[in-house]
């Protein structure tokens, strides 16, 4: 039975509806068509079952970025498998942990990252795959090679996706997200800038990951195919040369890229193509913020907020409404709830835990069956996170739980002091955390504590 969020279903009706010749790709030079990539995901979906994967089979995809990672999404749904993107800083060790809890029975990468990828799958019983030609491996060339497959029958709550993630407690799990969780999750990614739409995008960012499996599933709940323009690795100067020759509308980046990028000469470049930028997945300084849309005035810099529970997204600020120093507002579809440590509702700007409610929220942790202190049996994720939202539904994120500080019985964010710090023209960076002290009584409070 093929469920209704089914989402080799959600991938073919888009292509269907698009332009085949439709030049939607960049990469290294080559342009890729709509027409192409989809081609593609049809005949690798192909490949991977001549290679004897079965439904509900594991793939881990270990790549740098380039155009395949999101065609290897699109073919793991098409031939009903389950898709596991790990980060390629991921260390051997942990690879394997990986590979030997979800079952996987394949693993994709490139060569960069072969040697690790062996290690890892040293004994297993494991096939490898390689974008590339070297012994023992087979390469993704046979696999596109393969005759097309039709659509494998897969139920809307069947995994899509396992991710690997340290979540609210520090230990990585498997967090199981399922077709519907999915596609809510690309619904809402879509819908929450569908009347604000820039077609042409750059993604710096390694589409290995949670961020790699939400975009694959935005694009094709959007009618209008767009331009994505892919970076294999984050280059700060090929970063704005992309931007100034392609008249790129919008960025996906986290903190980081940004304090690189202002150490160019942003002004010997046109980026006044350029008007939204996404940031997310650690917190932004304001003042870096500021500094970044006073050189490139055209920017507006919206961030958003999210945890691989909530299938990578929760809120965000739209170019047309945001407010500095948030994450924004929740997407269509979310439920937020600040909730203090007997809890009781937080009242209007007070801090406490956020939880987060959709349909895009992961149904639990692999091996998980008794519960969990993160997933509520009505349907909340916990997410360890300290906010406050205000009387527009805009959310702040002050700290993590486990690292607040209290000084004297005074609730102390490291994120306040880094801020503050980073203010400072001698600091580029800073980090602040808790040290206990005889008089004060500093110190880390423990997960699930008081708040306020």
């Amino acid at each position: 039975m093929t469920g209704a969020f089914h989402l080799g279903v959600l991938a073919e009706r888009a292509a269907e509806r698009r332009d085949a010749d439709h030049r939607s790709l960049l990469f290294e030079g080559r342009w890729w068509t709509s027409g192409e990539l989809h081609d593609r995901v049809t005949r690798i979906a192909g490949g991977l079952s001549a290679i004897g994967l079965r439904p509900g089979d594991r793939v881990v995809v270990v790549m740098a970025t380039t155009p395949d990672v999101g065609v290897l999404y699109q073919a793991c749904w098409r031939a009903g498998l389950v898709a596991t993107p790990v980060l390629f800083l991921v260390p051997p060790a942990e690879l394997r942990t990986i590979l030997i809890d979800s079952a996987a029975r394949c693993v994709i990468t490139t060569p960069e990252f072969l040697d690790n990828v062996r290690g890892a799958a040293d004994g297993l019983d494991v096939t490898i795959v390689l974008d590339g030609d070297a012994a023992g491996t087979t390469p993704l060339a046979d696999l596109a090679a393969a005759a097309p497959v039709p659509i494998v029958d897969r139920r809307d709550d069947d995994l899509a996706a396992l991710l690997y993630t340290g979540g609210t407690t520090g230990r990585a799990k498997g967090v199981e997200l399922t077709h519907t969780n999915l596609w809510y999750a690309g619904r809402a990614g879509y819908e929450s800038t569908a009347d604000d739409r820039l077609g042409r995008t750059l993604m710096p960012l390694p589409l290995a990951h949670s961020f790699g499996l939400l975009v694959s599933v935005t694009s094709t709940h959007d009618p209008e195919p767009g331009v994505a323009v892919l970076q294999r690795w984050f280059d700060p100067e090929g970063f704005c040369e992309l931007v100034a020759e392609h008249h790129l509308q919008q960025a996906t980046v986290v903190p980081t890229m940004l304090r690189v990028l202002l150490t160019l000469p942003l002004e010997s470049y046109d980026l006044s193509s350029l008007e939204r930028i996404v940031c997310g997945s650690a917190p932004l300084p304001p003042a870096v913020l500021h500094a970044f849309e006073q050189r490139v005035p055209s920017v507006t810099i919206c961030e958003g907020y999210g945890l691989t529970e909530t299938a990578a997204a929760a809120t965000v600020n739209r170019r047309t409404h945001r407010k500095v120093g948030t994450v924004g507002q929740p997407l269509p579809g979310t439920e937020l709830r600040i909730v203090g440590a007997a809890g009781e509702p937080a009242a209007t700007g007070d801090p406490g835990e956020v939880w987060v409610r959709s349909a895009a929220n992961a149904r639990g942790y692999r091996g998980e069956t008794d519960g969990s202190d993160t997933f509520t049996s009505d349907g909340w994720v916990r997410t360890g996170d300290i906010g406050a939202l205000d009387d527009e539904g805009f959310l702040t994120i002050l700290d993590r739980m486990k690292d607040l500080v209290i000084r004297n019985g005074f609730n102390i964010y490291p994120r306040d002091v880094e801020e503050a710090l980073v203010e400072h023209d001698a600091v580029a960076a800073a980090a602040v955390v808790g040290e206990p002290g005889p008089v004060t009584g500093s110190a880390r409070r423990p997960t699930h504590a008081t708040c306020g």
